[in-house]
């Protein structure tokens, strides 16, 4: 076979230099009520081609279309929404046809999940007076119950699970930017979460750090309004004599493990870090981790999920 043979020439691009130019199509699925309209909207702010409910027997022809474009031509990756009400949905038919989706080389599919709480999706439906729409002449929360059933295997299926209960829009395009921004990033998206154990554990983390163990910053009276994105807060963390070996041996465990999640074909990493209140030590840590990350030139998304709910 000869150099310049177009299969010999495809044989050489490495599976990065492929998954580059796949055109990207996101799923947006969950629970009604989660949120799904507005993730899309997210998709579409940060430049995203968003298609709302779709007929799912549509989905593939459309798909193959877009496939079959050429690189210059594909234009902007796409964004599709489907839910419990799309037409033709059934949990098998979605999940069969997202595994056959995954198959095609010339797409990079990703399937998002959006959860939400139980009495989250009831005070949902309740501020919009409307009725659920798998229990139409029900109780709300029959609906819910019965949508998180039938919706369970997808969820099972899903490349990223967010939980919406407690996100603002903000929040939320946040984590989709950080999981689908168009810049320029290695394959391996990280994002880096700091959390209230009183809050709940986020269930979209990978890897979860509890640094509860650190001296408390919010029983220093002069400490407690502020956060640990104050240089005040910094300092009085890092003096803790148990800071700096923690801090060594959580870079020296988690800097390796990033080419190993990379090489399985991993894209999305989640890194949490906690404290009681999500507001002091667990703020510092995940921010001086993402600041030591950005200096060996990995990219990262920094959130701090309830630094603004309490002072604890």
């Amino acid at each position: 076979m000869s150099q310049n043979d177009p299969a010999s020439m495809v044989a050489e691009r490495t599976d990065g230099d492929m998954r580059k130019e796949r055109r990207h199509v996101v799923l947006v699925t969950g629970l009604a009520g989660a949120g799904r309209s507005t993730a899309l909207k997210c998709l579409e702010d940060i430049g995203y081609e968003a298609v709302d409910n779709m007929p799912l027997d549509l989905l593939p022809h459309l798909l193959a279309g877009l496939a079959q474009a050429s690189l210059p031509e594909m234009g902007k990756p796409i964004a599709l929404g489907i839910d419990s009400r799309t037409s033709g949905f059934s949990s098998d038919g979605f999940i069969h046809l997202v595994q056959q989706l995954k198959k095609d080389k010339r797409l990079r599919v990703s399937l998002v999940f959006l959860d939400c709480d139980d009495d989250v999706l009831q005070r949902r439906y309740t501020e919009t007076r409307r009725r659920h729409p798998l229990a139409q002449d029900r109780p709300v929360v029959d609906g819910i119950q019965r949508e998180r059933q039938l919706m369970q295997p997808v969820k099972g299926e899903a490349d990223i699970v967010l939980d919406t209960s407690e996100s603002a829009i903000g929040d939320l395009k946040a984590m989709l930017a950080g999981h689908f921004g168009l810049d320029a990033q290695p394959d391996l998206a990280v994002t880096i979460l700091s959390f209230s154990y009183k809050q709940g554990l986020p269930r979209e983390a990978d890897l979860v750090f509890d640094v509860r163990f650190l001296e408390n910053p919010h029983y220093d009276p002069a400490l407690r309004p502020l956060t640990g994105e104050d240089a005040a807060v910094g300092r009085a963390i890092e003096a803790d004599p148990a800071f700096p070996g923690f801090f060594a041996a959580l870079t020296s465990l988690l800097w390796p493990l990033l080419p190993g999640y990379e090489d399985e074909g991993k894209s999305y990493l989640t890194i949490a870090i906690g404290c009681t209140g999500g507001r002091h030590r667990s703020v510092f840590v995940a921010g001086k981790l993402a600041q030591w990350f950005k200096e060996r030139d990995r990219a990262v998304t920094l959130r701090h999920r309830d630094v603004g709910r309490s002072a604890g």
